[in-house]
């Protein structure tokens, strides 16, 4: 069978790669083509537009790069018919995925949807779309189920992929050393991936570290930046960066500062105590606070549907209360509640397997 991926980050370039790798298992005449990044490349088939060209957050940002994203879309719809695939398997991003989810539809490719769109926090109708452009969803959180039945909608629900990814992983017993880091403990900084997040986020983290001056600050950086990079933010502060070990990063962490996202769910799953940070454009925020309806925007809070970790937006996001939360949660008894809250979030996660049972699904679907 032919293939066709689109994943428009860093997490869906993981998750893209995982599946890929499943889907080997299932169809042994697997070939691939698709938009993703450096985990995909390292599974074969062939990589059309890297995600680092893609990933534009917030209302202002898409606004301002809009001839990209539109030329993106271009390049998608023509190589995809070019290619005929079997069927097109999207990997969350909406914005660009459901356009051309309704293109592919269009044009009689069979339609796979392996993480739901956010459609449950704000423009729910949007269900209704889904359900006449997408053949099969695969949902990765447990309340989307519900979400998606309450609209008259059956998905399968297939468990998280960062389970997977987390059986998978062994840590580095050197890490330390390779970094030259000493026997302080570690506060992690995920900063994002995108350009905006880290130049919104990173100076917010960075600035907290003259109140923790027994702790050594390693900052997890994306691949699609260098050193220099991250280096303008940095300046003359002992901060570490370390590249594609952001796992061994977690596992040797005594506490985090984790932007809104994937990451806040990993941290937790490594049982890190985080504060959770989010920056965004004035404008893109008044419009989100507008139409967003849900009580949280970190992962982990949203599974369990109550506040586990702090979330500091915008203006809360400030030096001074970075400080305070994280003080907070480095020893104490906020420590220990986040870590007992967590026993909660791996229960309702449940097991590892994501990955295999999504590609048993769509070899199913297929057949």
């Amino acid at each position: 069978m032919k293939y066709y991926l689109i994943a428009g980050e860093a997490s869906g370039d993981l998750h893209g790669a995982n599946l890929m790798k499943a889907l080997k298992v299932e169809d042994t005449n697997a070939e691939f083509r698709y938009f993703g990044g450096d985990k995909m490349q390292t599974e074969g088939g062939e990589l059309v537009k890297h995600y680092a060209d893609m990933a534009f957050m917030g209302f202002t940002e898409v606004l301002l790069n809009l001839r990209t994203i539109l030329r993106n879309l271009k390049t998608c719809k023509a190589d995809l018919l070019a290619y005929q695939p079997d069927v097109l398997v999207l990997i969350d991003f909406p914005g660009f995925n459901l356009k051309i989810a309704e293109f592919a539809k269009a044009n009689g490719i069979k339609v796979c949807y392996y993480i739901s769109p956010k459609v449950w926090a704000w423009n729910q109708k949007r269900v209704l779309k889904i359900k006449r452009i997408v053949d099969h969803m695969f949902c990765i959180l447990p309340f989307e189920v519900v979400f998606y039945k309450d609209w008259g909608m059956e998905v399968d629900y297939v468990g998280n992929p960062l389970l997977d990814e987390i059986s998978l992983f062994k840590p580095n017993e050197g890490f330390k050393a390779q970094h030259q880091l000493t026997e302080k403990p570690i506060i992690a900084l995920l900063p994002g991936s995108r350009k905006q997040e880290i130049e919104r986020l990173l100076p917010a983290m960075l600035s907290v570290m003259k109140d923790f001056k027994d702790h050594e600050f390693v900052i997890a950086a994306a691949p699609t930046f260098d050193a220099q990079y991250y280096h303008q933010f940095i300046g003359d502060k002992k901060a570490t960066l370390v590249f594609n070990q952001t796992y061994d990063l977690l596992y040797n962490a005594q506490a985090a500062i984790v932007a809104s996202g994937t990451a806040t769910l990993e941290t937790a799953l490594f049982k890190v105590p985080q504060v959770v940070v989010y920056k965004g454009g004035t404008i893109s925020i008044a419009i989100a606070r507008l139409l967003v309806k849900i009580r949280f925007i970190s992962l982990v809070n949203l599974i369990v549907d109550r506040k586990i970790v702090t979330e500091l937006i915008q203006e809360d996001c400030s030096t001074e209360k970075i400080t305070s939360e994280l003080k907070a949660i480095v020893v104490g008894e906020d420590r220990n509640k986040m870590l007992d809250d967590y026993g909660d979030l791996h229960q309702l996660m449940g097991e590892a397997g994501a990955s295999e049972k999504t590609a048993k699904l769509i070899t199913k679907y297929l057949a």
